[in-house]
């Protein structure tokens, strides 16, 4: 889950005097800083320490002048900051050089040029979840199960899910070959990208017993994605739908103001979740206002791939007996990112809190830790011999059994 990039803080502008002095000191910095022993002793060492950062920059200098190779200066750069963050052995946390956060951002916007598939983290690499119609990975055969091992020969073992999935990303057009493990057989497979909308959000009309149920299913919370779930939801009703089935199953989560607009569409008014960080101030976000009417009945889909702010949506509705939980037990992440731009044109992307439900409720395991998750109200899972969707029935009976 993500926060949005906090804004810069705007300062008041200097005086006359300021604006002739500060260019001058400036210039004279910058020829100081990179003429250090000209400066006396004491000047030298107050204005001109081995700080960390000077440290840093020397030996990048280093490296990519006295190495006995060319060396991109850049390329160290981004390597180096990825260790770093590696460092940190947190899943959730990454960095993004700049051609992956330009392909980042599309994808959270809704659309990207890539393959077309939903995939989660795996030991190996990455594991396909879901592959959308008409893309170049549904026409190439690969299905929801798959391994993704590697990307252009270049292993993705060890990362993270947005690192590794923006090596697949790139210009329409262009081709990349995965490695695809399905069962015992390995292969590798041949595509070229294409441009991709994610259907964020879908919906049908169910029925039983003569009741018309809404089955409205959310992939990820990018940009929009709650007023989507909430036009969708409306226009169920206003067909005749007379409950709700929210289905986030497999749904990593994505932006937390998305998350809190989704629980909106249902909750009327009161917490949806609180957040705190040892940098960042508590806050507690609060439901928008104008919910569909609380007398109509919801359930919640999940698994085990529902995570992030799949579960801030989950544990809010199921804290405040808005909605039943149906499905399995839920990832178990209890902590959130934020987006943090860097003058390169990257970003890091890194944990910075815990996030609390309603009930005060954290259902990670511990900082980074994989926790329990949210136990549902209702068991129910598909059966792998069938292609029924029985989880989805399961949902389905739940809201039409409810009082209306």
């Amino acid at each position: 889950m993500h926060t949005r990039p906090r804004p810069a803080r705007r300062r008041l502008a200097p005086g006359p005097l300021l604006a002739v002095l500060v260019p001058l000191l400036l210039v004279a910095g910058i020829w100081l800083g990179g003429h250090p022993g000209t400066l006396p002793g004491p000047v030298r060492n107050l204005l001109v320490s081995d700080s960390q950062g000077r440290l840093y920059d020397q030996a990048l200098d280093v490296i990519a002048r006295d190495y006995y190779r060319p060396v991109d200066r850049d390329a160290l750069l981004n390597t180096s900051i990825e260790a770093a963050v590696k460092s940190l052995k947190d899943r959730f946390s990454n960095y993004f050089d700049p051609k992956s956060y330009k392909s980042f951002e599309e994808a959270t916007n809704g659309a990207f040029e890539g393959v077309g598939m939903n995939v989660e983290q795996a030991d190996e690499g990455l594991r396909v979840l879901t592959v959308f119609d008409g893309s170049p990975a549904k026409k190439a055969g690969i299905g929801a199960g798959d391994l993704i091992t590697r990307v252009n020969g270049r292993s993705i073992q060890g990362k993270s899910s947005n690192a590794a999935t923006a090596l697949i990303k790139g210009p329409a057009g262009s081709p990349v070959t995965l490695t695809v493990s399905s069962g015992d057989r390995k292969r590798d497979v041949r595509l070229r990208r294409a441009k991709v909308t994610v259907p964020v959000v879908s919906s049908e009309m169910r029925e039983v017993g003569g009741r018309k149920i809404a089955h409205v299913t959310l992939s990820g919370f990018t940009d929009g994605a709650g007023d989507q779930v909430s036009d969708a939801v409306r226009r169920r009703l206003d067909q005749g739908a007379k409950g709700v089935v929210l289905d986030l199953r497999d749904n990593g989560g994505g932006l937390l103001n998305e998350a809190v607009s989704t629980a909106s569409v249902f909750v009327p008014k009161g917490t949806i979740v609180s957040t705190d960080g040892r940098a960042r101030p508590k806050h507690t976000f609060k439901a928008t206002g104008s919910a569909i009417d609380r007398k109509i009945p919801v359930a919640v889909l999940v698994n085990r791939e529902s995570a992030s702010a799949s579960e801030i949506v989950t544990g809010a509705l199921q804290d405040l007996h808005r909605a039943e939980v149906v499905g399995t037990r839920t990832f178990g992440k209890g902590v959130f990112q934020e987006i943090e731009p860097l003058p390169n044109g990257g970003a890091l992307d890194i944990t910075v809190g815990e996030y609390f439900l309603p009930s005060g409720r954290n259902i990670g395991g511990g900082g980074v830790k994989q926790g329990a998750g949210i136990k549902p109200d209702v068991d129910a899972q598909d059966d792998p011999k069938t292609k029924r969707d029985e989880a989805l029935d399961v949902a389905v009976r739940t809201v039409a059994q409810s009082p209306a």
